[in-house]
């Protein structure tokens, strides 16, 4: 098929159902073994991976993720706190000031979490594996639209 592209081939081949009896098809694709590690590794990798080892990065990232969703479960009950008291007439002075506090809490520990987040982009074998920031701000505006 010459000055066809490869999408057209493929294209057509798909069309033609020359992909339909593929094995495997419809099932996720097992991606846990990496099949450009060296062999001799990857024995490595899965015997750690089977004990529940993994990459101090890989670590990091999911102690960054769960501080972050703990403390936006805060965040939340504390809008939710402020919602409830605004229905109920209570003093709303007392009711605002708490839930500032709150949100200075909320900054606080997005601040503290940004540092590790710095740290931990250093610490990444590649930039794909970064992870970008926390915006307090953008955080705080998604809880008050209940997102």
């Amino acid at each position: 098929m010459p000055g066809k592209s490869i999408e057209e081939i493929l294209r057509r081949a798909m069309e033609e159902g020359m992909f339909a009896d593929l094995p495997g098809r419809g099932k996720p694709l097992n991606l846990d073994e990496d099949p450009l590690t060296d062999p001799e590794w990857r024995a490595a990798h899965h015997i750690l991976k089977s004990s529940g080892y993994s990459l101090p990065w890989i670590e990091t990232r999911r102690e960054i993720d769960a501080a972050l969703e703990a403390a936006l479960a805060v965040l939340r009950r504390a809008w939710a706190w402020r919602q409830g008291k605004q229905v109920s007439h209570s003093s709303v002075d007392w009711v605002e000031a708490e839930w500032e506090r709150a949100q200075a809490a909320f900054r606080e520990e997005a601040a503290a979490l940004n540092r590790r987040i710095r740290d931990y982009n250093l610490e990444v074998p590649a930039a794909g594996f970064q992870r970008s920031l926390v915006d307090a701000e953008g955080e705080i505006d998604r809880v008050k639209r209940g997102e």
